[in-house]
């Protein structure tokens, strides 16, 4: 209920918020991509939980950074665009292939982010007065990807790593990173018209 309250403030980002990351499509094969994504600037917090409470907890506390809790080059509050999706992943855990990630009965520190509008840099992006959020400058990158709709919940997110997985023997790639939970819709999306992307790093 927190998150839906939220996103319905936000709902005029959401339906402007057209840009995603900038990537090169180097290879598609049905659901699998491989993808070489541009240099970007993430907004970063940190927050233990279960999935769901902690993706709503970093959520809220990402949208109050980019609605004007920030601090800009001329001291004054600035409102960022929204981007999609919104980016989650277990700290500092290497993917388990065999062990599950989404599960309401196991709490991680879960790292939730916002790509930040292509239109900043370091120098010019305004700074979260919130000191748990972290802004991260990203170099270029290569990540496998699986692309899914449908509700992101234990049993569909399984599958998909372990599809993801023997995509990723099978075509010789080395995991470089940990699993990445990618959500392009607010709740309230219909759950067939959903767009989920889960992402690794790989080498």
């Amino acid at each position: 209920m927190r998150l839906n309250f939220l996103l319905l403030l936000l709902l005029p980002y959401l339906v402007m918020a057209t840009e995603e990351p900038e990537f090169s499509l180097i290879k598609k094969e049905g659901d699998f991509e491989i993808r070489s994504y541009a240099p970007k600037i993430i907004a970063e917090v940190k927050v233990k939980g279960s999935y769901d409470d902690a993706t709503s907890a970093g959520f809220k506390l990402l949208a109050d950074f980019i609605f004007g809790n920030n601090t800009s080059t001329n001291n004054e509050s600035s409102k960022i665009e929204m981007t999609a999706p919104v980016i989650s992943s277990i700290e500092n855990k290497k993917i388990a292939m065999t062990a599950p990630v989404i599960s309401e009965k196991n709490e991680h520190a879960w790292l939730i982010s916002f790509v930040m509008p292509s239109e900043y840099s370091l120098d010019n992006l305004p700074r979260p007065n919130n000191t748990s959020i972290k802004i991260i400058a990203k170099d270029s990158e290569t990540y496998a990807v699986i692309i899914f709709s449908g509700l992101v919940r234990e049993s569909s997110f399984n599958e998909k790593i372990d599809l993801l997985n023997k995509y990723i023997i099978k075509n010789n790639y080395e995991l470089d990173g940990n699993v990445q939970i990618a959500r392009y819709d607010p709740p309230w999306t219909l759950p067939f018209l959903r767009r989920n992307e889960l992402l690794i790093k790989i080498k």
